[in-house]
């Protein structure tokens, strides 16, 4: 018979041996586990109220997606879809809000016959510039507000670039007093639409596409596009023979990326932060492009003969004089429409003061 404490040693030794390769199948299993939670992938559809891959918004749609898949190591894998491959160009935020699709990328002014808030969020005529409007949007609260205004139809919200100041459109005339825009049917969409009907003018929202066949027979007398860079990829000057300038309808124009609430809360943290930065990125990169092909474009324009021009001072008062009461009735209709352009009015009158003393002077004085 052996010694007891032999036997005793001798058995500790072994419930010791199986306890330790207990505790490593419930680590390896544990890590097993780990491992296939941070493997799980995502699928997800873009749509897009642009032509495929068109310059500067088109192409920031499919940068986003590109920038999201790297940055989340395949994780979480987006299909764009251009206008009309999935759904009309018009009917992005519909596709997003019934979970057609888990993402769009369009802007909000577009959406107007849903909440007229939306028009806010896209440009106002005579109002901030683009690098006041990020600032208001990200710093301002003007993103919750943002936020606030698509709740209900179960979308969140993201800027995801901005074309800068635009131009002020392609006509088939000469502008030299408000009385030219009377009886013009014009392509422009948004508050700046609203003015020119209480000018006198008929306007309508066309997508991008339609422009230059509209245009060129003489559906219709004038449009507004974008600026340089994508007026030139179109071709609209050799639809119209004059381009106007200022942008007073729209001294900025953000794009907006937006995301099925259900589908952007079924995403755990990290995948959200890689998304919320992927946007923040995206809405640096096109302003960049815009910037920069703006120049060329211009320059290219200019060459084949586009005839600028300004409009008349008479006329852009006249339309200032009623940006205001259209701005001021659209802030009457809600309680949110109240708050978000009393927030609006309030950082532009104070970045106003700030901007004379830099911005302003500096383009004054560096030609």
């Amino acid at each position: 018979m052996k010694p007891l404490h032999k036997l005793t040693f001798a058995a500790i030794f072994t419930a010791c041996l199986a306890l330790v390769g207990c505790g490593q199948d419930a680590a390896d299993q544990s890590g097993a586990a780990s491992a296939a939670v941070k493997q799980e992938t995502y699928n997800w559809k873009m749509v897009t109220a642009w032509p495929k891959n068109y310059p500067g918004l088109g192409t920031s749609a499919e940068r986003l997606a590109e920038r999201i898949d790297t940055m989340s190591n395949g994780r979480l894998k987006i299909k764009v879809y251009a206008a009309g491959e999935l759904v009309p160009p018009m009917e992005v935020f519909d596709a997003v809000s019934r979970d057609t699709a888990e993402m769009g990328h369009g802007t909000a002014y577009y959406w107007k016959g849903k909440t007229d808030t939306a028009q806010f969020f896209t440009s106002v005529p005579f109002g901030l510039s683009t690098i006041e409007m990020n600032a208001w949007l990200h710093k301002g609260g003007g993103l919750a507000l943002w936020e606030e205004a698509y709740k209900p139809f179960g979308v969140k919200p993201f800027a995801i670039g901005n074309t800068a100041m635009q131009m002020g459109g392609w006509f088939n005339k000469e502008i030299h007093s408000i009385d030219d825009i009377k009886g013009l049917k014009i392509r422009m969409p948004g508050l700046g639409g609203e003015v020119l009907d209480r000018l006198g003018a008929t306007t309508v929202n066309l997508p991008g596409s339609e422009v230059f066949t509209a245009l060129q027979t003489n559906a219709i007398d004038a449009s507004d596009w974008v600026s340089p860079f994508n007026d030139l990829a179109f071709g609209l000057h050799k639809a119209a023979k004059y381009y106007y300038y200022p942008a007073w309808q729209e001294p900025q124009a953000v794009l907006e990326l937006i995301i099925n609430q259900k589908a952007w809360d079924s995403l755990p943290a990290d995948l959200q932060a890689i998304v919320t930065e992927a946007a923040r990125a995206g809405n640096a990169d096109m302003l960049d492009d815009f910037t920069w092909n703006n120049a060329r474009a211009l320059a290219e324009l200019k060459e084949s003969g586009v005839q600028l021009r300004r409009f008349p001072d008479e006329v852009l008062a006249q339309m200032e004089v009623e940006s205001a009461q259209v701005l001021n009735e659209l802030a009457s209709k809600s309680d949110l429409n109240t708050r978000i352009w009393e927030s609006m009015q309030s950082f532009q009158e104070q970045i106003t003061k700030m901007h004379e003393l830099s911005e302003k002077e500096l383009y004054n004085w560096r030609d």
